[in-house]
């Protein structure tokens, strides 16, 4: 097959990498517009169960990714300066720069394409390959260009969000969440190097207007933020890589495929970083297509339909505990009263799918304490 994929983020290079090794007849172009060292995140987040996924799918490209990763067994919930640790979470983290690396030169080696600095403003610039896939990210160009066709539907939540780095490393994933005279302030934070932790800010919009950040430089907004988490970060500044205030937007589409176009990973559906499962679903759905197309060879319409038959329903089970999860965040301060481990409690059992006895078997130690606690 002659294959153009439209994004060189981890959807689209780890599908390239999984069709190439699968028949190396495939001519495989990837378009990115970016260059090949720019990424604008900081690090990514992989559970025990996705990392599972990877090894399935190609045991070389997870051996050699996993290489270098930070791994933590627990996570924190940092409420009232109070540290809750809860059990039996296992996060691997690594830079996302190191992901992209990998799949790159991963790529390279099996022989796919690979076009940097390079915007597709017309899909007929392509020539007439035999599928197009479309992992051109959130605001992806391609099914903007479909929209009628793919009707997507995008949903702009209301909290507030600027991504930064800093050199304090959170050693397990820690949510803290503080107080001031301006509001709310949450903090995602997590360790995915020897040197840096990403350090994700969160307010709600009424917050972010009391304290000036809507007319706030980028500066003054690291530096306000850095001034909350002080105690947190200790002698460490927040590093800024292009750290705008930004929304979280929700994308799902009515149609995921048109004529031989696929939708694939943030293009196709975003899952909120709050459950850490962006990547992940975008490099599951890589999955998912290149099986399909090993089933039912160049038969692309039988693919797609395989493809979103075995995708869709875990996309809209995603997306529902995330709609969850988001609405947690964004009612945030009904919870505040709450003392730490009911606090810490009502977080994991935020998006319905934990229950009392699931979160039990998790961490015995932390739903005894919550069952000891006095009631509110």
């Amino acid at each position: 097959m002659d294959i153009a994929i439209i994004g060189g983020g981890p959807a689209g290079l780890y599908f390239a990498l999984l069709m190439k090794k699968h028949d190396a007849r495939h001519r495989i172009r990837v378009y990115e517009q970016n260059r090949a060292d720019a990424t604008y995140g900081w690090g990514v987040v992989f559970s025990d169960v996705a990392l599972g996924f990877l090894a399935d799918a190609d045991a070389d490209f997870y051996r050699k990714f996993t290489a270098g990763h930070e791994r933590c067994d627990y996570m924190e919930i940092v409420h009232r300066g109070v540290h809750v640790q809860v059990k039996n979470n296992h996060f691997s983290r690594a830079p996302r720069i190191a992901l992209l690396g990998v799949l790159q030169d991963e790529c390279r080696k099996a022989g796919v394409e690979l076009q940097f600095g390079t915007r597709v403003g017309d899909l007929a610039s392509l020539g007439s390959p035999d599928l197009i896939v479309a992992a051109d990210g959130v605001n992806s160009a391609v099914r903007s260009r479909h929209a009628e066709h793919f009707q997507p539907e995008i949903e702009t939540r209301r909290n507030k969000f600027a991504w930064y780095g800093t050199r304090q490393l959170f050693h397990p994933v820690s949510l803290i969440f503080k107080e001031n005279a301006d509001g709310i302030f949450i903090a995602h934070s997590y360790q995915y190097s020897k040197e840096l932790s990403t350090f994700l800010v969160e307010t709600d919009p009424d917050t972010w207007r009391r304290a000036g950040l809507d007319q706030a430089s980028d500066e003054e907004s690291r530096k306000y933020c850095e001034a909350v988490f002080a105690p947190e970060l200790g002698s460490n500044e927040l590093l800024s890589n292009r750290s705008s205030w930004f929304q979280a937007s929700v994308v799902r589409n009515a149609r995921w495929t048109h004529g031989n176009i696929v939708l694939l990973g943030d293009a196709l559906r975003t899952v909120h970083f709050s459950l850490g499962s962006g990547t992940r679903m975008a490099m599951q759905d890589a999955i998912a297509l290149q099986a399909a197309f090993a089933r039912h060879g160049s038969d692309v319409a039988a693919a797609f339909a395989d493809f979103e038959s075995i995708r869709r329903p875990a996309s809209a089970t995603f997306q529902e505990a995330a709609a969850k999860s988001l609405g947690w965040y964004e009612n945030i301060a009904g919870k505040m009263a709450l003392d730490p481990i009911p606090f810490a409690y009502d977080y994991m059992r935020r998006t319905g799918r934990v229950g009392h006895e699931d979160l039990r078997e998790r961490d015995p130690e932390l739903v005894a304490r919550y069952e000891a606690a006095p009631a509110p």
